[in-house]
């Protein structure tokens, strides 16, 4: 299922550079003022990111054989299947499409480059970032990650 997010990822990008110059845009336009509608935008975008990383890998010990290394498994961490460099990369990856959409839309006749948007790029990113991390452990959450990802959890039993 990440090949899926993956992709949609990707598909998302093609979509903001594409539609950039559209004639939505302009019908749009009465209702976003601010240019606030680039905040859900990117936070979008940063989301998609975050669920197309894999997750972190742990390697438990099984703990009646501690010394033999023969006996560990290396399996997805239950508790924490995020890697939290994750985020970051998602953040980068996301700002730098931010950039690059100011860039062309300097390019575009009707459309112009604005530094305001970039920030509010930013806002998105760091919001669904922040977001992402504070309902992480949640179930509900990990339970939307799990599905995404394909992921079934065996369950190990600690003695």
């Amino acid at each position: 299922m990440s090949i899926f997010v993956r992709l949609l990822s990707a598909a998302y990008i093609a979509g903001i550079f594409l539609l950039a110059d559209s004639p939505m845009v302009s019908d749009v336009a009465p209702f976003n003022p601010y240019s606030l509608l680039h905040i859900p935008l990117y936070g979008i975008l940063t989301l998609l990111l975050i669920l197309s990383f894999p997750p972190q890998r742990k390697r438990f010990v099984n703990p009646t054989n501690s010394g033999n290394s023969t006996n560990s498994i290396n399996s997805i961490n239950p508790i924490n299947p995020s890697n939290p460099s994750n985020y970051f990369v998602a953040g980068i990856i996301a700002l730098v499409v931010a950039i690059a959409d100011e860039i062309h839309q300097a390019y575009l006749p009707n459309r112009n480059a604005s530094f305001i948007d970039v920030l509010l790029d930013l806002v998105g990113i760091i919001c669904c970032i922040l977001l992402t991390r504070r309902f992480e452990p949640q179930s509900v959450f990990s339970k939307v990650k799990d599905f995404l990802r394909g992921i079934t959890y065996k369950k190990t039993i600690f003695y």
